[in-house]
C-alpha cells in the first residue's frame, strides 16, 4: 500500500511555524484514493515517517498526526518522540474508558494531545475527563459559528488548554481569531498577499557568495550559476526585472533562468551580483517568509522533476520557473497582475501563473494539490499525466529535500 504524506503549516500568533499537520490517504489502486479505513491510513503514515525520515518531515518542529480509537489504544512506535509529535484525536473517537487510559499513558510519556474538529458534547460520561487531559483544542471556524466558538472558549476558561483555529482562509478571519483568543492558526490565510508586510523578497546570503565565487573564476560555469539562481526566488525575480529594464532592451521572452543569464552576459551579471551583495539580507525572525520561499522552491523542483519524468524534459525549465514564481503575489503584497507585467516571461508561463489553462497547468495543479492534501484532484491529475502515485511520491519527496537543502545552504549538486 502506497501512502502520500503532505504537510500543512500550523502558525503562532507571530506567524512563525509552530509545527505541521501531516495529511494523508491510503490507496489500494494507482490514482484512486480510499477514505474507508482510517486505522490503516494512519498506520501506514506512521510507517512512512520512518521511511522518509522524521527530520525530513518535521524539520525540528512537532507534527500533528490523526489517531483513531483503535490506534489510540494500540502501541505507539517508540521512534515517535514526544517532543516531535502531537497526538491528534479524531472527532469520531468516543471517550471510552480505554481511550481515557490511553490518553493518560500518552500524557505520562510526555506527548501532547489535541482534539480535532472540537464540538461541545458532554452526553458521554467521560467527556469532561478527556478534556482534562487535552493540551490543544482545534476548532473548525468554517463549520462552527463564532458565537459557538466563544461559548466553547468561555466554558473551557478554567482548563489549561490552548485553542487552535482551523480553516482560517482570510486575513479578516485571522484577525478575528487572534482577537478572540486563539493561539495557533491553520489554513491558507498566510498565503494571501495582505497578510505579509515585506516589500522585497529576501535574498539567501549563501547563494550570493557562491555566485561571486563562481564568477571570480577564469571560466565560470554557466550551468552552476544557473542552478544557484534557480534555487533563490529573490535572485530569479530580480534577474528577470533587470532584463525587463529599458537599459537592457530585451527583445525575447524568457523561458528559463539559463536563457536569462546568457542574454545578460557574465560581465553584466557580475556587476549586478556585486550590487546585490551590499544589500541587507533576510532577518532570522522572518520565519513565515522563509516558509513561503521554501514552498516556492518545492513547487519549482517538483514541477521540474515531474515534467522530466513524463517525457517533457525540454520544457522542464519553464515548469521550474512557473513553480518558482507561483507565490510572488504573497511575497510582494501586490496583485499578481501588477507583478507579472514587470517580468519578461514567456506568454505561456505568464498565463499559467495568472490562472489560465495552459499545457503547463496539469503538472502545476498536481503539485499544488499534493501540497494541500487534495487527494481526489491528485488522483485525477495523475491519471491524466499517466504517472504512478508511487513515482510521484518519490519525486515530491526529492523536491522537499532539495528545497530544504537550498534553504540550509547545501551544495546544489543536482541533475
Amino acid at each position: 500500500m502506497e501512502v502520500f504524506v503532505a504537510r500543512q503549516p500550523i502558525l503562532t500568533k507571530n506567524q512563525e511555524i509552530y509545527g505541521y499537520e501531516l495529511l494523508y490517504r491510503n490507496n489500494n489502486h494507482v490514482n484512486k484514493y480510499s477514505h474507508t479505513d482510517s486505522d490503516v491510513a494512519t498506520s501506514e503514515v506512521i510507517n512512512s515517517i520512518l521511511q522518509i525520515g522524521v527530520e525530513d518531515l518535521s524539520e525540528g518542529k512537532p507534527f500533528f498526526i490523526n489517531f483513531t480509537e483503535n490506534l489510540l489504544t494500540g502501541t505507539l512506535p517508540s521512534f515517535l518522540k514526544p517532543e516531535l509529535m502531537v497526538v491528534e484525536v479524531l472527532e469520531t473517537v468516543k471517550p471510552t474508558k480505554e481511550v481515557i487510559e490511553s490518553c493518560k499513558l500518552l500524557k505520562a510519556q510526555g506527548y501532547k494531545i489535541a482534539l480535532d474538529d472540537f464540538e461541545w458534547n458532554d452526553s458521554h460520561q467521560n467527556f469532561q475527563q478527556l478534556i482534562s487531559l487535552v493540551d490543544i483544542i482545534k476548532i473548525d471556524i468554517q463549520k462552527t459559528s463564532r458565537l459557538e466558538q466563544l461559548k466553547i472558549m468561555k466554558r473551557l476558561n478554567n482548563h489549561n488548554v490552548i485553542f487552535l483555529a482551523e480553516k482560517v482562509e482570510t486575513i479578516e478571519e485571522y484577525k478575528q481569531c487572534l482577537k478572540d483568543g486563539y493561539t495557533y492558526f491553520q489554513g491558507y490565510y498566510f498565503s494571501k498577499p495582505t497578510i505579509l508586510s515585506s516589500r522585497d523578497i529576501p535574498l539567501l546570503n549563501h547563494n550570493l557568495y557562491m555566485i561571486v565565487s563562481e564568477l571570480s573564476k577564469d571560466e565560470p560555469e554557466i550551468e552552476r550559476i544557473t542552478k544557484i539562481i534557480e534555487s533563490d526566488v529573490s535572485l530569479s525575480y530580480k534577474l528577470l526585472r533587470l532584463l525587463n529594464s529599458p537599459a537592457i532592451g530585451l527583445l525575447n521572452k524568457i523561458k528559463s533562468i539559463k536563457q536569462a543569464i546568457v542574454l545578460l552576459g557574465l560581465i553584466e551579471l557580475k556587476k549586478w551580483v556585486y550590487v546585490l551583495s551590499f544589500q541587507d539580507h533576510l532577518e532570522k525572525s522572518e520565519q513565515i517568509m522563509l516558509e513561503i520561499i521554501k514552498l516556492s522552491l518545492t513547487r519549482a523542483k517538483a514541477n521540474e522533476l515531474v515534467s522530466m519524468n513524463i517525457g517533457r524534459r525540454s520544457e522542464s525549465s519553464s515548469f521550474f520557473l512557473t513553480g518558482l514564481l507561483s507565490l510572488v503575489e504573497t511575497i510582494f503584497k501586490q496583485p499578481k497582475e501588477q507583478i507579472l507585467e514587470k517580468l519578461p516571461l514567456d506568454q505561456e508561463i505568464l498565463a499559467t501563473i495568472g490562472g489560465q489553462e495552459t499545457s503547463l497547468t496539469p503538472i502545476t495543479n498536481l503539485v499544488c494539490a499534493a501540497e494541500k492534501g487534495k487527494w481526489e484532484e491528485m488522483g485525477s491529475l495523475l491519471q491524466e499525466l499517466d504517472l504512478r502515485i508511487e513515482k510521484f511520491n518519490d519525486l515530491y519527496q526529492q523536491a522537499i529535500k532539495w528545497a530544504r537543502d537550498v534553504m540550509d545552504g547545501s551544495d546544489l549538486g543536482y541533475k
